[in-house]
Order: C-alpha cells, then structure tokens, then sequence
C-alpha cells in the first residue's frame, strides 16, 4: 500500500492549528471536498507521532508508517463499510467473512457493531503510550442508534482517548452530539492557491479552472472529477448533451453523481432565467429552452431523486428517466 499524499496547504495549516487544541472531540465540517477526512487523518498521524515536527506528524517514524499501511494499534476509523473500502482500510473479521460469503452488501452507513468495537477501542491502553484517536468519518452516516452509543462515549469518555469527527452534514447530527466537541469550519482555499494545488497534483492548467468552478470551489472534489476522466471540453458539452437527451453523458457516473451533476445544470439555468450569474458553467454553455416554472418543477424533481439515488432499482432506467425530464424541463417553450 502506498503512503497517503501529502495534505494540500491549507489543511495542513489548519492541522497545525488544531493539534494544539484542548479537549477530547473535535468536529470538523463545511461541504463536501474541502478535505475534511485529509484534516481528520493529519490530526491523527500528528496526535500519534513519535517525532513531532512542527508541520505535525513526520511521515517517516514507526507510528506514521503504521497509519500508512492501516495497522496502527490506537487509531481506529470508524467509517461506512463502502468508504473503508474505498479509502482501504481493513474491515473486521466478522464484516468481512459476511460480504464474501455475500450474504450482504457493504454497508452504507457507519454500523452499531462498528461502533461497539470503537467504544471497546476507546477502553483499552494506548498501545504505543502516545494515546488514541477514533476518527469518525462521515460522521453524517450514523444512524441514530449508533449516534447515540457514540454521545454515552462523549458524556464519559475514557482516558487517553481523542475523537474526530469529520462532516460533510453536520446539521444532520444529533445536537448533543455537538455540543461535546469543539467545532472547526473547513477553510475555502483561494482560487489561485486550489489552483496551483491541483496542477501540482497533475491536471492540467486547461482542465483546472474549469473543473474546479464544476465542483463550486473545492478543490478535492475538482481533483475527484479530474481523476474521474473529466476535461474542461467535455464539462462544457453537459448541458446541451442534456438537453438533446443525450443519456452517455451520465455514463460514467453513479445515481447520486447524476442526481449531483443535473442540480448544477439545473442551478444555473434558473440562475440566467431569474438574473442572476450560473456557478458550475459557462453562460455560453447553457441551452437557450426551459420556463422558470418548468426549471423549479424539474429542480423539486431532482431534491425528490436524491432521497432514493443511493439505492435505486435499476441504474440504467433511472439515469435514462433523469435525462428524459431533464430534456423534457429543457425544451418547454419561453412565454
């Protein structure tokens, strides 16, 4: 396994400025691709380290390896079963044997069973002296039983023990949960600086500024499309693709990406219909047809899809139904 990369500048600014905080729960949150799981794993590998630096943790003692190659005895990643997957974290024996015994699907949401095992984590000696860290990630994925023997933990937590929450939701968090941890607002990095971040992590200038005004400003979810295959040039066709019905402009993404990629169509056509300034693309990008009224029926349409994306019934049918009263919204006619 290869070692993490080396955080983006700004959060590893605001590393430096959180491993010195007081207290046993930290909550970091803002939207979605501001790095708040990068910010939650450089605390930890700093909180952890053997031979602190004054940037934090030093990448190169046992401790940090550890984290790398995602054995470290007093960190334990409380995440949904399909994130842990993704991020390569190792799930437990039991979890494990059931999905390969396919007697279940990975989980999308953070279990009890994971929790209790957080909780029993939390109990036990530091194994390395320097303490432990339960990172919680996205902590919007509890459901509200294993919410709840989280907050027990945070009323009472044990000694030596340090929680991280990270949140791309936090108002869907209990409010007690909360109010036990001290509260950190992800930071917007300027444009210049994601910039220069994002073609030193290898997109090109072309594809950049585009991409990272596709994501609204945040450069790891600007990053995210870029490794996804996304261009300048083929970000600006989406929306008349769209409109001519065109279904392969969704190919490559998941029911909630689609959801996602239609409400910033949709957001800046209604955006140009009522005066205003579109966010996710070019003017000139936009097809000419849909009424307000049309518009706001198709966007209460998509709030509707987005409840049901992570589960439908069938991707195919479901992304060739979005586009047909996408097309259908983006052709009725101007009074």
């Amino acid at each position: 396994m290869e070692r993490d990369a080396v955080s983006a500048p700004w959060i590893a600014q605001q590393a430096r400025q959180l491993a010195v905080q007081q207290g046993h729960a930290l909550l970091l949150q803002g939207p979605s691709g501001l790095g708040q799981y990068s910010l939650a794993l450089d605390l930890a590998r700093t909180w952890l380290c053997e031979e602190v630096t004054p940037d934090g943790g030093c990448r190169r003692c046992a401790s940090c390896h550890a984290i790398d190659v995602r054995t470290h005895a007093d960190l334990f990643a409380l995440l949904p079963e399909t994130v842990m997957l993704e991020l390569e974290w190792p799930l437990s024996e039991k979890a494990q044997k059931e999905i390969d015994d396919k007697k279940r699907k990975p989980s999308r949401e953070i279990r009890i069973d994971a929790m209790r095992d957080a909780i029993e984590f939390a109990q036990r000696t530091s194994g390395r002296g320097r303490g432990k860290v339960v990172l919680v990630y996205p902590a919007e994925r509890m459901n509200m039983v294993t919410a709840n023997a989280l907050l027990k933990t945070l009323e009472e937590p044990p000694g030596q023990v340090r929680f991280v929450l990270a949140t791309e939701a936090a108002h869907q968090l209990l409010p007690t949960i909360r109010s036990r941890c001290l509260s950190h607002a992800m930071r917007w990095p300027a444009d210049d600086e994601a910039l220069t971040w994002l073609q030193g992590e290898g997109v090109p200038a072309a594809d950049a500024r585009v991409l990272l005004r596709a994501a609204g400003g945040r450069p790891e979810a600007a990053l995210g499309l870029a490794r996804a295959g996304r261009t300048a040039r083929a970000w600006s066709q989406v929306p008349k693709a769209v409109a001519r019905g065109d279904v392969s402009v969704l190919a490559e993404c998941t029911p909630p990406q689609a959801v996602d990629l239609l409400q910033k169509v949709c957001h800046d056509l209604l955006a140009v219909r009522t005066g205003g300034t579109p966010r996710f693309f070019e003017p000139a990008d936009l097809p000419a047809g849909g009424t307000t009224q049309a518009l706001s029926a198709w966007w209460r349409d998509l709030a509707t899809e987005q409840r049901g994306a992570e589960h439908p019934f069938q991707v195919a049918l479901m992304l060739e139904a979005l586009v047909a009263r996408a097309r259908s919204a983006l052709h009725s006619a101007q009074p």
